[in-house]
């Protein structure tokens, strides 16, 4: 552990593209890095291919990957998407917002699911072609707190 907190890497989830955890405890909280859909093999789900060479991209597979993502994460800190907090939504393009909203739906509810922001960016961090449509940041309240 460092003054500021316990890291927490996941070795079966992307790893990060400079110097950072997928997580990190301080005092009560669990604050969790900006998921993509990077696969470990740096690959992208919900991003395909075609024969032309452009680019098959689909927001509800990339929303599930980062959520199961995000599961992964808290369980290595021994937490669950139940001690979620608050969220971070970024989105290339709000015309995916309705389905995104329909994946996050099936993981989160308004009584117990976290506070959320949704914003839209330019682009997110992905070596050309851009293959992301949303990033994650999370913030979680640790088990034990």
């Amino acid at each position: 552990m460092s003054v500021n907190g316990q890291a927490y890497i996941v070795g079966d989830r992307a790893g990060s593209l400079a110097h950072y955890p997928h997580a990190r405890r301080a005092g009560p909280y669990i604050y969790v890095s900006g998921i993509s859909s990077r696969r470990p093999d740096n690959t992208y789900e919900g991003a395909t291919q075609r024969e032309d060479g452009t680019w098959a991209l689909d927001i509800s597979a990339q929303t599930r990957a980062i959520l199961e993502n995000l599961k992964a994460i808290l369980n290595e800190a021994g937490a669950s998407l139940a001690h979620v907090v608050d969220l971070t939504v970024f989105l290339v393009d709000m015309a995916d917002y309705d389905g995104f909203n329909q994946v996050y739906n099936q993981y989160f509810d308004a009584e117990t699911g976290p506070t959320r922001t949704t914003v839209a960016v330019k682009q997110l961090p992905c070596k050309p072609p851009n293959r992301l449509l949303i990033e994650i940041k999370a913030v979680a309240l640790a088990p034990d707190a």
